[in-house]
């Protein structure tokens, strides 16, 4: 049977495809702007015959109708990245969450610590040879497809085709749901001039040649304002976004440069816009990886000028960068930034950069704190950290005691939060009294 009929044979319906779900399975979804939301809904359709069904997936976009209050006996969510779709339930005790590196999310699928019945995942229709692309979401969900007992495809005519190590054949997929929709898409963050003034700190930073890896949100789209006299810049990065598009369309990002697949950007998956997916398909500049290759730390480093560049919710005046919780409120997840920041710290010339406003809530919380919250889980640890910037300026505290930490990331702070940090600074002996705000320790 050649592939077509193969292919022909496994059509089916979305109704049809999640009656091979079954009480007491695990599933995976797909994640990010890839969910394929038609076998979401017919699973959750079928809910009434299913009870203690586990969803697993990363941040997705997009309802979750599955982690309602009302569907607690019949599916519980267990994240390995907590979105906003999925926050009430994980924080209201009807969901679990995992803190993992994104580089070891794919190890939890393949090496059976999360065994997998079923996956559902978006695809784009099959080329000449019958290989289907997994798209805009290639960095976890490949490993998971490969690893399941069952594989439900969402093949959509919308979904990119993307070129790398981001392709599935016919033959291996159990199911086949057609379907011609509009894939989901993340708007732009709002860039204020806190963040653009943060942007500017960090492209200062950034050397002609050097790879970058950017994550989500309003600071890396303000770096991306103040790159446009760099030269040769690469990518290397689970997230790709829109961004850098115009960078590329630009002569400014290259690949040229870079010593890990030069020519290449290279990436796991994307979140952005209509526009950033019909500029991947069958684009031979981008090429996508499952995330335990893209965010292996030791491939990183082999990208000399590897700048990382990841956000947080609070550092403490040692350095310790809490980024996945607010407390004991489970925000979002490890994600990359671990992986990357010890990838760039690696690398020859790398600059791992934590980056964040020095301020929350409208000026009335620093970000810059005597200690983290009660609660609060440290993301990356302050032997980790080299470079923290806020609207303040950059403290390089890598090689630094804690007295040092400590005086460079008070003078972060914003300017009506330094008094007390410096008094705590006093009270617990990190800093002499005599110590003045803007006054080196050595």
């Amino acid at each position: 049977m050649n592939w077509v009929d193969i292919y022909k044979s496994k059509i089916t319906t979305a109704e049809d495809a999640a009656t091979y779900i079954k009480s007491g399975d695990r599933v995976y979804i797909g994640a990010g702007c890839g969910v394929p939301h038609s076998l979401v809904d017919a699973m959750v359709g079928c809910a009434a015959d299913l009870w203690n069904v586990e969803i697993t997936h990363l941040l997705t976009i997009g309802p979750a109708p599955y982690a309602k209050p009302e569907m607690a006996e019949h599916f519980r969510h267990n994240a390995v990245f907590v979105g906003g779709n999925v926050r009430e339930a994980i924080n209201s005790g009807r969901g679990d969450y995992i803190p993992i590196y994104l580089a070891d999310v794919p190890k939890l699928y393949l090496q059976g610590h999360l065994p997998l019945d079923v996956a559902l995942v978006s695809l784009s229709p099959p080329d000449e040879h019958g290989f289907c692309s997994f798209g805009i979401e290639v960095g976890c969900t490949k490993p998971a497809a490969h690893a399941a007992k069952k594989v439900i495809a969402e093949v959509n005519t919308e979904m990119p085709r993307t070129l790398g190590d981001s392709f599935i054949h016919v033959s291996k997929v159990d199911q086949f749901v057609e379907v011609s929709r509009p894939l989901d898409v993340l708007g732009k963050p709002e860039i204020s001039d806190v963040h653009r003034r943060i942007g500017r700190y960090i492209a200062d930073l950034i050397e002609d040649g050097s790879t970058l890896q950017m994550g989500i949100g309003a600071i890396p789209d303000a770096v991306l304002l103040f790159l446009d006299e760099k030269e040769d810049l690469g990518v290397h990065t689970e997230m790709f976004s829109d961004g850098l598009i115009e960078l590329i369309e630009r002569g400014i990002v290259t690949n040229d440069k870079k010593t890990v697949h030069p020519g290449k950007a290279i990436v796991g998956f994307l979140l952005g816009s209509r526009r950033l997916y019909e500029f991947v398909d069958n684009n031979a500049l981008i090429e996508f990886h499952p995330t335990d290759y893209v965010n292996n730390p030791l491939l990183i480093s082999q990208n000399d000028k590897m700048v990382a560049i990841n956000s947080a919710i609070q550092v403490d005046i040692t350095g310790q960068v809490s980024a996945d919780s607010i407390g004991y409120y489970i925000y979002s997840g490890f994600g990359g930034q671990v992986d990357f920041m010890r990838g760039a710290a690696r690398s020859s010339g790398g600059k791992p950069i934590t980056a964040l406003p020095s301020t929350a809530k409208g000026g009335a919380v620093s970000r810059i704190v005597p200690h983290l919250d009660e609660g609060a889980g440290v993301v990356t640890n302050r032997a980790d950290v080299h470079y923290v910037v806020t609207e303040y300026g950059v403290a390089y505290l890598y090689g630094k005691n804690l007295r040092q930490r400590v005086r460079a990331l008070i003078d972060l702070a914003h300017p009506n939060f330094r008094e007390d940090l410096l008094r705590f600074a006093h009270e617990h002996n990190y800093l002499p009294r005599a110590t003045a705000v803007g006054r080196d320790v050595g």
